[in-house]
């Protein structure tokens, strides 16, 4: 089966940490500009960080410069975004996308956009 798995979210207090994976299965993500979006209760979107399919080059939103990591390893078909110093504005539910039609930092701008692939999401509550 083709699709894109989340996992890692949880509860967590303000100024905690959590690490998210998003694993890729019937297909190689190598190839593929993965990104990290969170969306609120209400629908609102937001792409958080993107990384090439190299890995080489990465974006990050505003909010998620200097407490944020993104990563990947190809070769366990992974993606990673280690969250650290989380604020209560970071609580959503955050799912990945994997395109070849944008690079990582326009695939990150546009949180609306139907990707190739895209996980259902790993739910994150940041709460004291």
């Amino acid at each position: 089966q083709v699709q894109l798995v989340e996992s890692g979210g949880g509860l967590v207090q303000p100024g905690g940490s959590l690490r998210l994976s998003c694993v890729a299965s019937g297909f190689t993500l190598e190839t593929y500009h993965i990104g990290w979006f969170r969306q609120a209760p209400g629908g609102e979107r937001w792409g958080i960080s993107c990384i090439s399919h190299t890995g080489g080059r990465t974006y990050y939103s505003d909010s998620a410069k200097g407490r944020f990591t993104i990563s990947r390893d190809n070769a366990k078909n992974t993606v990673y975004l280690q969250m650290t110093d989380l604020k209560p504005e970071d609580t959503g539910n955050y799912f990945c996308k994997a395109d070849r039609n944008y690079d990582e930092q326009d695939l990150c701008v546009r949180a609306y956009y139907t990707p190739r692939y895209r996980g259902r999401g790993t739910p994150v509550t940041v709460s004291p």
